[in-house]
Formats: C-alpha cells, structure tokens, sequence
C-alpha cells in the first residue's frame, strides 16, 4: 500500500529535483491545456527567490516514488501570495491530496507573514471552486476572457486574521 507526504522542492540533489520536475511537466501537458500549461516554463519560475514549490511524494511498492501532484505559490509582495498552479495526478484525484497541498502551501505563506492570498480559477472547474470555498476563498470577482477567449476565470482571495 502506497503512503503519501508533502515535500517542498529544493535543488539540493539535482538528480531528485529534475526527476521531480520531469513529472511535473509530464502532469502539465496531461491536466492543461498547452496555452495554460506551465511545462515550458518551470525552470524559470522555480528559478525566482519568491518562488514556493511542494509536491505530493507517493511512496509506492516499488523502488521508485511517485510524484502524485504539486503546488506553485509566489509572494510578489511581503504582503500578497498567489497560488499559480496546483495539480493532482488524475488517479490520485478525489483523496485529499489536493486539498492537503493546498492546506501546506497556505501555511507556507502564513509562516511568511503574508496578509493575502489569491487565486484564478475557472468556473466550470467545480471541484476545484468548491475546494478554495471550503477553505475560506471568497470570490472578489469574474474576470472574462481570463483563461482563453472563451473561458473567464474568478480571482478569489484568503485574508489571513492577525489571529
């Protein structure tokens, strides 16, 4: 039986981080669409000091791990993040294990003194809408054409309480 566990991705072992980003990029092209897909692009935004990446790890039977997902967060700001990208494998949907990338990538940010986090999503995206609302996303406002010319999107945001 396979364990899961969140691991934030570092360039300490080379040869770990391009397998990782590897899978990554082969879940990009799989998920999205090729104008909304990061694949080409990873290397540079990993690359940016205000760049924040954790993956799902799946520890399988075999010898060799399995990336089930990841989340990309940036702070432009000290005081703004953004989640660009979060991702889940198709067979590893439905688990938590996007929800649980997302609870991780949140508390990064907390932990960075950040006041506000946001997000775009497409609304036809349901499980992906109702995911951000259960965690406290509001909705700010639709903006069109956002994703494609016919596909909008909604900016939503997480204001952290001084709590």
């Amino acid at each position: 039986m396979a364990s899961a566990e969140i691991v934030e991705l570092t360039r300490n072992s080379r040869k770990q981080y391009e397998r990782v980003v590897e899978a990554m990029v082969r879940i990009e092209k799989k998920l999205f669409p090729k104008h909304e897909s990061l694949a080409k692009s990873f290397e540079e935004e990993l690359k940016k000091k205000n760049c924040g990446l954790l993956y799902l790890k799946i520890n399988g039977d075999d010898d060799e791990d399995d990336v089930g997902g990841y989340v990309m967060y940036s702070w432009p700001s000290s005081l703004l993040a953004s989640i660009t990208k979060l991702a889940v494998k198709e067979k590893y949907q439905r688990h938590g294990h996007g929800e649980a990338l997302l609870r991780a990538a949140i508390q990064k940010c907390r932990t960075r003194n950040i006041q506000r986090l946001s997000l775009h999503v497409d609304p036809t995206r349901a499980a992906a809408l109702g995911l951000y609302l259960k965690l406290g996303f509001q909705i700010d406002e639709l903006i069109e054409q956002y994703y494609f010319s016919d596909r909008n999107a909604y900016r939503m945001y997480l204001d952290f309480n001084d709590n």
